[in-house]
């Protein structure tokens, strides 16, 4: 298996990033999702973590795409219109390992929620930072090398 990148995440975990087809499981319980509306990002504010892209658990009975377009929409009240899988990486962290899908969803339409769930709802940005990990209004998510590998392989195919 071709691990295209091996690294430590904002809490020193060691994190394996490939773009290779769901090479540490079928069945991640796990996704994220990288999303574009119009010709700007969209990401959701965590009420505890801060901005990031939508993402979350994997329900019972459900794929991992379908769990991307939910948590899309629960995060952001985004209805996703085509949805990429990009790859998929495992945080081999202290008390567990967590295997998640990474896609890349382009944005049909905003649709205003009543709740947003765990998070504060839309948030729109032309650029995502160049110092984003320095930023204290981002969350950890945000921090590491899988958004900037994901970032640069959407930007070469689909943006």
């Amino acid at each position: 298996m071709e691990v295209v990148n091996v690294f430590k995440d904002f809490y020193n975990n060691t994190v394996q990033l490939s773009f290779l087809d769901h090479p540490f499981s079928k069945s991640p319980k796990h996704v994220w999702v990288i999303c574009r509306y119009k010709d700007r990002w969209l990401l959701t504010d965590h009420k505890e973590r801060g901005i990031e892209f939508p993402g979350g658990k994997v329900e019972p009975g459900e794929t991992a795409e379908q769990a991307a377009v939910r948590e899309v929409m629960e995060e952001t009240g985004a209805t996703v219109n085509k949805l990429h899988y990009i790859g998929q990486y495992k945080v081999d962290g202290r008390y567990e390992t967590v295997i998640k899908n990474v896609y890349y969803a382009e944005i049909d339409e905003l649709i205003p929620q009543s709740t947003y769930y765990e998070t504060k709802g839309p948030v729109f940005l032309k650029n995502i930072p160049a110092n984003v990990k320095r930023k204290t209004d981002f969350s950890f998510i945000m921090k590491d090398t899988v958004l900037e590998s994901c970032l640069l392989r959407i930007k070469k195919s689909y943006v």
